[in-house]
Formats: C-alpha cells, sequence, structure tokens
C-alpha cells in the first residue's frame, strides 16, 4: 500500500477499500504495511508522529473494528500508538478479531535510527491466539534480529507478520530476512511492505509469504501496489516442527550466555 503522509483519512479509506477487495476474496487475515495509516518517512520522527499518535482504540482502530466485525476477519494494523503515559509513543500494530474487538498490540522492540528519538522501544512478545492458529506479529527492523521470532515461535507462534517500511536501498536484506527466519523456526512467515516514496524515502512493496521450509509461497510485484492473496494450512508448521529438522527441539539454551551480554567487540 503507498500512503499519503500525514492524511490519516485517505489512508484509512484506502485501507477500506483493500479490506473490501480480501474479503471478497475469503481473506481471513489482512495485514497493512508499518504506518499505514499515516506514511512513513525519517523526517516525520520528530512531533509528526506525536501529533498522529492514537489510543490503542481511538480512530484508526474504531474505523478497522467495523470492518473486522462486517466481513468476520482478523486485521493486523500498524500505527504510532500511546500505550502508557502522554507523550510517550510505540511504533505499535493493533491485532482486531472478527467480531472486531482489540485482542491486543504488538510494540516494536528493535527501533530503527530515528524513531528512538521519539518512540519508546517495546519489550514484549506477545502471541495472538487465532480461530485458525497462533500468530506474532514483529515490525520491519525487528526482522534482522533472529532473537524475536524465535522467541514469537517459542511462544507458539505458527505465522509471523512483519509489517514493514524497508526502503529500496536494502532489497536485498528483504529477499533474506523472511525465508531464514521462517526456515530455522519451521513456521511460515509474511512481510508486508510500503510502496512509493515518501519525502525521498523510496519503498519497494514486494510481500513475500514462505512456508516453514523457507520456500518462497508468494511475491508482489516490485514498485507497485498490489493486494497479495495466499492460502495455506498452518497445520504444515506443526508438521514440520515433529517431522522435519528439530532447530527447535535440539536448541543449547545452556550454551547461550554470550546472547544476554550487552556488549560486543566492536572491531574485532
Amino acid at each position: 500500500m503507498e500512503s499519503v503522509l500525514r492524511d490519516k483519512q485517505a489512508n484509512l479509506s484506502k485501507a477500506a477499500g483493500y479490506l473490501d477487495e480480501a474479503a471478497a476474496k475469503g481473506a481471513d487475515l489482512v495485514c497493512f504495511p508499518e504506518m499505514f495509516f499515516c506514511g512513513y518517512s525519517p523526517s516525520m520522527t520528530g512531533s509528526d508522529y506525536l501529533a498522529m499518535a492514537e489510543e490503542p482504540e481511538g480512530e484508526t482502530f474504531r474505523f478497522l473494528s467495523a470492518y473486522a466485525r462486517r466481513h468476520r476477519m482478523y486485521v493486523v494494523a500498524p500505527i504510532a500508538a500511546v500505550c502508557s503515559a502522554p507523550g510517550v509513543i510505540y511504533n505499535c500494530a493493533l491485532v482486531i478479531d472478527r467480531q472486531g474487538a482489540l485482542m491486543g498490540t504488538y510494540c516494536k522492540t528493535h527501533l530503527w535510527a530515528g524513531e528512538a528519538r521519539t518512540m519508546r522501544a517495546g519489550s514484549e512478545y506477545p502471541v495472538f491466539h487465532m480461530d485458525f492458529g497462533t500468530v506474532g506479529v514483529m515490525i520491519c527492523y525487528d526482522g534482522g534480529f533472529p532473537e524475536v521470532s524465535r522467541i514469537l515461535a517459542l511462544n507458539g507462534a505458527e505465522l509471523i507478520l512483519c509489517p514493514s517500511a524497508f526502503p529500496i536501498q536494502d532489497k536485498d536484506m528483504w529477499d533474506t530476512y523472511f525465508g531464514s527466519r521462517a526456515l530455522e523456526n519451521c513456521c511460515f512467515t509474511a512481510a508486508l511492505n510500503c510502496v512509493g516514496r515518501e519525502e525521498g524515502c523510496r519503498m519497494f512493496g514486494n510481500n513475500k509469504v514462505f512456508n516453514p521450509r523457507g520456500h518462497l509461497l508468494a511475491e508482489a510485484p516490485v514498485d507497485e501496489e498490489a493486494l497479495l492473496l495466499c492460502t495455506f494450512d498452518l497445520d504444515e508448521a506443526a508438521y514440520h516442527r515433529q517431522n522435519g529438522v528439530y532447530y527447535l527441539k535440539d536448541r543449547r539454551p545452556d550454551t547461550y550466555g554470550a546472547l544476554l551480554r550487552p556488549d560486543y567487540p566492536l572491531g574485532k
């Protein structure tokens, strides 16, 4: 989806069209890209996101809740959210159920560049138990940290969604991250990207879905808006975890103490 910077109403109107189209095609779950409701640009990481931020059950939730309820679908919607004290905002994904209720939120745990000047990082990795399986969410830069998807998988996620605002200069990373995250956790992954130029930041779309073997199941075009629909059976995740490569079962957490060190050997 290509968002209009700072125009919440235009973006929600476009989102409504995608929800209607997805419902007509039988979708159970729809996920929008990072900050779809107001657009993503590094120039907005100051006062703009503060001005756009909402309570989790604010305007954007209420708008999407009605569509989720009407179409009996789950919706994952990334916004800037006020989740604790006034003036403290998070890069957050709302998770809405088929009845239009807020199941919960995921707050981005690894902030990118200037985001940290305005936003607070999350610290929890919830999963969401939907009627077809268990879903985890990470956001954009989180995809480059194997620890995030591993924790979600250990918490039971069979599908991990990664709404993103990935720039074109990092497309090689985009092409690498999500098949790897799927394979190493024996789960499905879906990466959803913004598209278009937003104040000098060019995003390229190219949504991707991978199966538990890391194989690409579906892919959207580059530099085009598109609703990518992909149908798969989450029971395959359980099958591969029992009968495939036992990455989760054969972990050696007793040897992973170095993962808890806050320092690293810079320059070596």
